[in-house]
C-alpha cells in the first residue's frame, strides 16, 4: 500500500513548484481539486484523508467523484473537466514515481473529458456599462477605489487575477501616454495604454490610498491586497445599484469577466481586427478570441452584404378550382364551394 498523502505533498511541493514552476493560480486550482477529491474518497471508504492509499483512488472512484461534482455539487461540465485535468496531471507524476501502479494510472488517464456547450459570451451595452461605472460614490475613499477598479477592468479588459495583482510599480501615469504593465496568464506580460478617464480614476484613488504595506494598487480597509472574491462582490454590488437605471441588468449574470468581455466587444467593433483584440486581451491563440466573432452581429451583416444571393425562380401561385378542391376532399372551412345563385324575386303585378 502506497500512502496517498506522501504522493500528493511531493506532487505539489517538488513537481509543480520546484520542477515545473507553475503559477500560484494553478496551484490554487489543483489544491481545490484534491481537497474535494480526498474528502469524497474519505467519506466513501470511512477513512481519514491522511490515511488514504493510492490504491483507494482507482478509475471507478474517480468517475464517481466526477459524477458527484455535477449531480450533487451542481458543477458545470467545464468545471468537471478542470478537476479531471488536475487528476490526470497527478497521475502522470505517479506513473514515474510508482511504476507498480502503471495499469491503475492508465485507466484513470483514459477517462474522457465531457463535451461542453459553447454559448455566446455575456457582455454589457454601452449604457449598461456606464450605469455600472457611475454606481460608486466618488465622494468616499472606497468609492474612488471601486470606480478605479471597475473602469480599469473595463478599459483594459483585465482578468480578475490581473486586476487585483496589479502593483504600484506596474503603473506609468506620468508623461503624455499613461500605461500599465499587465502580468498575464502563463507569465506573459503586456503593456497597455490607458484612456484619459482610466488614468484620472487611478490618480484619484492613489491620492487617497495611503501608505499600505502591500505593493498591490487596490487594497481593502485593513491595508491588505483586495482578493478576487472581494472584487466579485463589488461588481455584483454595483450592478444591483445600477438596476433601477437599466432594468435589463437584472436579467444578466454580471461577473468581473463580463467586464473583460465588454471590453473585447467594444475593441472588435472599433478595430474590426480580431488580431488586435487578441493582443489587447493577452490571448496566446486566436482560437480563444473567436468567441467574440460569434457574438458580433455586425460581422454577419458584413458577410450578408458582401455575398451575392442566388436568384430564385419566380412564379404565380394559383388556387385550385373550388369545385375540384371539394371533389378532392380538401377542406374549405365549411364554406359551400358553390353557393346557390341569388334569384330575382318576382315582382308583384301593378294593381293600378
Amino acid at each position: 500500500m502506497t500512502a496517498l498523502a506522501h504522493l500528493v505533498t511531493a506532487f505539489f511541493r517538488h513537481h509543480l513548484v520546484a520542477e515545473k514552476g507553475v503559477s500560484k493560480h494553478t496551484i490554487a486550482s489543483y489544491s481545490y481539486t484534491f481537497k474535494f477529491l480526498c474528502r469524497y474518497v474519505s467519506d466513501r471508504l470511512g477513512k481519514a484523508p491522511s490515511a488514504l492509499a493510492l490504491e483507494d483512488l482507482d478509475a471507478p472512484m474517480v468517475r464517481d467523484f466526477l459524477e458527484h461534482l455535477e449531480r450533487d455539487s451542481r458543477n458545470t461540465a467545464r468545471t468537471r473537466n478542470l478537476r479531471l485535468i488536475a487528476i490526470r496531471s497527478f497521475m502522470k507524476y505517479v506513473e514515474y514515481e510508482v511504476p507498480a501502479a502503471l495499469e491503475q494510472v492508465r485507466r484513470i488517464r483514459a477517462i474522457a473529458s465531457k463535451r461542453t456547450e459553447e454559448r455566446l459570451i455575456n457582455h454589457l451595452t454601452t449604457e449598461e456599462m456606464r450605469a455600472v461605472l457611475d454606481a460608486p460614490d466618488p465622494r468616499t475613499r472606497s468609492g474612488l477605489r471601486d470606480q478605479g477598479m471597475l473602469y480599469l477592468g473595463f478599459a483594459a479588459g483585465l482578468r480578475v487575477s490581473e486586476l487585483v495583482g496589479l502593483r504600484l510599480d506596474d503603473l506609468e501615469l506620468e508623461g503624455p501616454y499613461p500605461s500599465l504593465l499587465v502580468r498575464g496568464k502563463g507569465r506573459q506580460q503586456r503593456r497597455l495604454p490607458l484612456w484619459k478617464e482610466a488614468a484620472r480614476a487611478l490618480r484619484a484613488w492613489l491620492a487617497v490610498r495611503g501608505n499600505a504595506r502591500v505593493p498591490e494598487v487596490f487594497v481593502n480597509r485593513r491595508g491588505e491586497a483586495l482578493t478576487c472574491s472581494g472584487f466579485t462582490y463589488l461588481v455584483k454590488k454595483y450592478v444591483r445599484v445600477a438596476i433601477p437605471q437599466h432594468p435589463g441588468l437584472a436579467n444578466k449574470r454580471v461577473s468581473p469577466h463580463v467586464l473583460r468581455h465588454t471590453c473585447a466587444m467594444n475593441s472588435l467593433l472599433a478595430t474590426r481586427d480580431i488580431r488586435k483584440v487578441a493582443l489587447w486581451l493577452g490571448h496566446a491563440s486566436l482560437k480563444s478570441t473567436e468567441i467574440y466573432l460569434r457574438a458580433d452581429p455586425t460581422e454577419k451583416l458584413t458577410i450578408i452584404e458582401a455575398a451575392l444571393p442566388p436568384n430564385l425562380r419566380r412564379g404565380v401561385f394559383q388556387v385550385d378550382d373550388r369545385l375540384i378542391a371539394w371533389l378532392s376532399g380538401k377542406k374549405l372551412s365549411g364554406v359551400d364551394p358553390w353557393p346557390p345563385p341569388v334569384r330575382d324575386r318576382p315582382t308583384a303585378p301593378n294593381s293600378s
